[in-house]
């Protein structure tokens, strides 16, 4: 037996071995700490900040025992972005033209880009630390850097939030179809109300026949092609409405929009307090940024950089033309869940054509996203059952996703609308995915060998202070909210 390599310490289902003369080398130029080799010098994650060029070494290392090449059949870079704009371009889309009627026109477009920038940092920031702790996933880089306990509040947090997205696009697909109080849905105004338009029925029917199919993939690259669809519908969506409300412009039947935050009420005030955890549940992806890494043909941190960073001017661009033609277009009359004011005359020819292109469209589009969030959804609760170790099995594969199905699918008969459900998951478990944990994981390991630059480190504690700030205020607002309406 070939004795030039030697075992890491277990730290994931995949068996990690080191060529001894590779860790010596390491060891030569740095400090070896828990098994690993300790990099001297780091790449920053916003363009070196603290030495001005030139990538760290670390940049070379996989994140997991693959090496640098990856897997033969893993996706490339384009396949990666897809995966991972599908994971932030989902249900949260429809809740932006919302946030804009709160935060109007110039400040809603600020804090979009605003939220996209540290959103992508963060992501860096778990690319770097992955690749240091060699992390499968986000419950273990947070194992590895804060604790079993912490591991275990964050993969809560995961499987609370996912579980809550998944919800909400049940929801709008609900409303959509089978229509709302206030709303006609598509399949009444298509053939009439019947049994065919029961809200419950609709979306068992596309849970059972379109989603479980998807869901019981076992690799998200899978997935790759499905996502790719799911992005091209998406931008189908902003282009459409983009063209609706230039129309309308050119037409003088748009009146001129409000560029700051409403004062004038006390509901307004509430709305104000809750907008930001809303608009973070709209780039929260963190939780799949180790399993899109890890199938990575090319399996290097300078890779999974570049597709956050494209993955996020994607975003930035898709989100900000939805807010604004969406509040444009129905003004003080947008709805939560904006597909929902597609329903009726929109002023301009083929109206009720582009409607049902809208809104069939962005159904398709969540049933294509849904599968890429239940992905990591399920895996986060397989390791928190069984154990990172479990041996993976086909069976338990099929047998937690027809568990998870089934309470998800409960979860939207229950929940009012998507506003009620954006709200409290963006001010806990979205704030607590998208920064807290990124931050306090970045700020642990930087102890263990000075792998942030003075103004990372900085910055670090300002996404961590800002984050529990916003957290607080959103919990505050919610509850307040929820008081002042049961009074």
């Amino acid at each position: 037996m070939n004795t030039n390599y030697s075992a890491l310490p277990l730290t994931s289902p995949s068996i990690e071995l080191q060529s001894n003369g590779t860790k010596s080398s390491a060891a030569t130029n740095g400090v070896v700490l828990n098994g690993h080799a300790k990099i001297s010098k780091q790449d920053s994650f916003l363009g070196e900040l603290e030495d001005g060029g030139g990538g760290g070494e670390h940049d070379e290392l996989p994140l997991i025992g693959d090496g640098p090449a990856g897997p033969p059949e893993g996706s490339s870079v384009p396949a990666a972005v897809f995966n991972l704009a599908t994971s932030i371009i989902g249900a949260g889309i429809m809740a932006l033209p919302a946030t804009m009627k709160v935060l109007g026109v110039a400040v809603g477009l600020v804090a979009i880009l605003v939220m996209g920038v540290l959103s992508e940092i963060t992501v860096e920031l778990l690319v770097r630390f992955s690749a240091h702790c060699r992390a499968l996933s986000y419950g273990e880089v947070v194992h590895r850097a804060l604790g079993r306990p912490a591991s275990i509040v964050a993969q809560m947090c995961v499987i609370i939030n996912n579980a809550g997205v998944l919800v909400v696009y049940l929801i709008i697909i609900g409303d959509v179809m089978s229509g709302s109080l206030k709303h006609i849905g598509v399949m009444d105004q298509l053939i009439g109300h019947g049994e065919w338009d029961n809200r419950k029925l609709l979306i068992l029917v596309v849970l059972v026949i379109f989603l479980a199919p998807l869901c019981a993939l076992e690799k998200i690259d899978s997935l790759s092609l499905s996502s790719a669809a799911s992005v091209a519908l998406a931008v189908v969506f902003v282009v459409v409405s983009c063209i609706i409300a230039l129309i309308k412009i050119a037409e003088g039947k748009i009146s001129m929009p409000r560029m700051g935050p409403d004062f004038s009420s006390r509901a307004a005030m509430l709305d104000l307090l809750v907008v930001i955890p809303i608009m973070t549940n709209a780039y929260i992806c963190h939780f799949n940024v180790q399993p899109i890494y890890n199938e990575l043909k090319e399996k290097t941190p300078q890779n999974m950089y570049k597709v956050g960073r494209i993955s996020t001017v994607l975003c930035v661009v898709v989100y900000a033309l939805t807010a604004l033609s969406g509040y444009l277009l129905f003004g003080d009359d947008t709805e939560s869940d904006v597909l929902t004011n597609f329903d009726k005359d929109l002023g301009i020819r083929f109206s009720s054509v582009l409607n049902y292109i809208v809104r069939i469209g962005y159904v398709i589009h969540l049933v294509l996203v849904f599968p890429v969030v239940h992905f990591s959804l399920r895996q986060t609760v397989d390791s928190l059952i069984f154990g990172e170790l479990a041996t993976p099995s086909r069976k338990k594969t099929l047998t937690l996703t027809v568990l998870l199905l089934a309470l998800i699918y409960l979860g939207s008969t229950m929940i009012p609308n998507i506003w009620m459900a954006f709200k409290f998951t963006g001010a806990t478990t979205g704030l607590a995915l998208g920064f807290m944990f990124p931050a306090l994981v970045a700020l642990r390991l930087d102890k263990e060998g000075n792998r942030l630059g003075h103004g990372e480190r900085l910055l670090s504690l300002g996404l961590l202070g800002l984050s529990i700030v916003v957290s607080v205020i959103g919990v505050v607002g919610n509850v307040y909210t929820l008081k002042s309406k049961s009074e």
